[in-house]
């Protein structure tokens, strides 16, 4: 068991104060940075609570707290997943692997002293490679941020303290992959390149770009996710999701899905490939304090009405492996790109756009980023150590 520093106590999540004390302790150390939003603590809750999530059907968890003289200083998931135990090494798995995410911690001693028991954790569970921070898999936030403190987290993105980079690093741990999004004005033309493509590709009758039909969510969502395994399967840290994830994903995302933000590219009638947009939630929720009640849930339904929104967010984009690193793929994404980029305009109010993540060595994505003129404007860090 590591030395914990005097005064420091660090016990596991059990009670509903216990949960209650995990989730709140971002608003008191967050309270003082303009660029933090605070999450919904309902979707925070549901995130680490087993029988909401299903992402606990195939792993397991310990949710550990640090106090010091009664007061929560810091907090820390450490976890092990199945699916990832099955993946191969050179995509982040192994049998030796585990994870720790959610980690915040308001000093030095406190991150070391919560870094070392998700340790410990993990190697009486036989894990001797760890990653982090995965908070609390791939498809939730993973990695640390490490550069674009001052720019607000998009829906689905994390932000954390510039001070944390440090202890991570501190406790002997070396990034493995870097994770980036990347921003655009898309208040402007496509440069005259890409516009060139896709008339080419309105031209072509053998392409049809199409938007999804939210009144076959099911069926549009499972096309989607067909794409999605097939484009994705080879990435570094992919983790296919589960029929029960999907089906929880699903329920989450769907009244933030609109028609317009979503395409889906077809070759003769084939689905090859789609796009998904969603307008920036933490925009519409940054004042509720991360309350959806009493006042709160009305007020959202309200805001998602016709939603009004500075930022639009790319966290999914795919194109099946067989056409991957062709002209025509990258037509096809270009395409998608342009019809989302006009109606985020025209239908929503948006200026800007973020695409992401993307990894670092995703050169396919980043060749179509670099072409839309995007700079990047966050990097997140995956961590790794041996145990």
């Amino acid at each position: 068991m590591a030395s914990v520093p005097a005064g420091i106590v660090i016990t596991e999540v059990r009670t509903n104060a216990d949960r209650k004390a995990f989730v709140d302790l971002p608003f008191r150390l967050y309270a003082n940075d303009p660029a933090w939003v605070p999450p919904l603590r309902d979707e925070i809750l549901g995130l680490i609570t087993p029988g909401r999530n299903p992402w606990f059907e195939h792993a397991t968890a310990a949710f550990l707290i640090a106090r010091r003289g009664g007061r929560v200083t810091g907090r820390i998931s450490a976890q092990v997943d199945r699916l990832v135990s099955a993946m191969p090494p050179e995509q982040g798995g192994g049998a030796d692997v585990g994870h720790w995410g959610m980690f915040e911690a308001e000093d030095a001693d406190t991150a070391a002293a919560l870094i070392a028991a998700a340790e410990d954790w993990l190697r009486r569970r036989e894990v001797r490679h760890v990653m982090g921070p995965f908070s609390l898999s791939v498809w939730d936030e993973p990695g640390l941020l490490v550069d674009g403190h001052d720019h607000a987290p998009t829906v689905m993105m994390g932000h954390h303290l510039p001070a944390y980079q440090g202890y991570v690093e501190a406790a002997g741990y070396t990034g493995v992959k870097d994770l980036y999004a990347y921003e655009l004005d898309i208040t402007e033309d496509m440069p005259p390149l890409i516009q060139r493509i896709v008339a080419s590709g309105e031209r072509n009758p053998r392409i049809t770009i199409r938007k999804v039909d939210k009144s076959k969510f099911a069926q549009e969502a499972a096309l989607i996710l067909g794409i999605l395994n097939d484009a994705w399967s080879d990435n570094w840290g992919y983790v296919p999701l589960t029929d029960s994830e999907i089906a929880y994903a699903g329920k989450k995302l769907k009244p933030i899905v609109f028609e317009d933000l979503i395409m889906i590219a077809e070759v003769e009638g084939e689905p090859v490939a789609f796009m998904m947009t969603l307008p920036d939630l933490n925009e519409l929720t940054a004042d509720l304090n991360g309350r959806l009640f009493p006042f709160g849930f009305a007020k959202l339904l309200w805001r998602l009405r016709k939603p009004k929104v500075r930022t639009m967010r790319v966290p999914l984009m795919g194109v099946v492996k067989r056409m991957q690193a062709t002209r025509l793929a990258s037509q096809l994404a270009f395409m998608m790109i342009e019809y989302i980029r006009r109606a985020s305009v025209a239908n929503y109010g948006a200026t800007r756009g973020e695409i992401g993540w993307i990894l670092e060595d995703n050169q396919g994505m980043r060749s179509i980023a670099d072409a839309l003129r995007t700079r990047i404007n966050k990097t997140y860090r995956i961590y790794e150590k041996r145990l």
